[in-house]
């Protein structure tokens, strides 16, 4: 259990609306789940970041918190030690020389070492490091099979879609519909490749952030009657390439760095 007292406690930092994108069917069955241990705050996506940091310390994993995702890095580097680099390389869509594995990160070189070190001409930010690694450990090197899936068909991606939804297609949606030249940059900086038309939006680009883990974004402009949307999908593979926490990050990591650019940019 956590180390909250009962369920109230945790049931007063909602909003109680009951809206169902936490996918349990009201806010108290939540806040039941969350003092057991089997959900976690951050995964109501109506909570603010400043309550997510105040309570974290309330949850066991703190999944928000730089320490949190440290730890995680620690780990996935500990199992990098054990694993065959030239092998995972014919797996994950890389190279191996020198004793170094080398992937494309947003077409980029991004190279790993037997210690877990990571070396690249870009920054990594931590959001994106951890999933990275996860990645070379966990991909089957299954082929890409062209069929574009939102997150909730997934394995494990019902689960993750509300989160998913609220903190990175409704953010790039907000990034978006303030900064034209979005699009524009995501070309240039992340080697995207607009493609034609996907679901009838107005703009369609691909992203690779790995190898066999593209990323598809779709966003329609808006227009008189009808206010703009976007949304992100993955090819129908991700699941087995990577598990779904790791491609949650992987988005989640990019959203990061959208929003960084956007601040510079804006």
């Amino acid at each position: 259990m956590t180390e909250f007292a009962n369920a109230m406690e945790a049931f007063r930092l909602l909003d109680k609306s009951n809206c169902r994108k936490c996918n349990e069917q009201t806010c108290l069955a939540f806040a039941s789940k969350v003092f057991l241990g089997e959900r976690h705050l951050n995964e109501c996506p109506a909570l603010s970041l400043e309550i997510l940091e105040r309570y974290q310390g309330c949850q066991k994993k703190k999944q928000t918190s730089e320490e949190y995702r440290e730890s995680i890095l620690s780990d996935v580097k500990e199992k990098i030690k054990d694993l065959d680099l030239e092998q995972a390389a014919k797996r994950v869509g890389g190279t191996f020389s020198n004793g170094r594995l080398t992937l494309r990160i947003f077409g980029k070189p991004f190279s790993i070492d037997q210690k877990g070190n990571m070396y690249a001409d870009i920054h990594i930010n931590p959001w994106i490091a951890a999933p990275v690694l996860g990645y070379v450990l966990r991909c089957q090197g299954v082929p890409l099979t062209g069929k574009w899936v939102p997150m909730r068909e997934l394995k494990g991606g019902r689960e993750k879609n509300a989160l998913f939804v609220q903190r990175s297609e409704k953010s790039l949606k907000k990034i978006a519909d303030t900064y034209t030249g979005l699009f524009e940059d995501l070309m240039v900086l992340f080697n995207g490749k607009t493609v034609e038309n996907h679901y009838k939006s107005d703009i369609s680009i691909v992203l690779y952030p790995l190898p066999k883990l593209p990323l598809l974004i779709c966003y329609w402009k808006a227009e008189e009657s009808m206010a703009s949307d976007l949304h992100l999908f993955f090819d129908s593979s991700a699941d087995m390439n990577a598990d779904i926490d790791i491609v949650y990050g992987i988005a989640a990591g990019i959203i990061v760095m959208f929003e960084k650019i956007s601040i510079k940019h804006g």
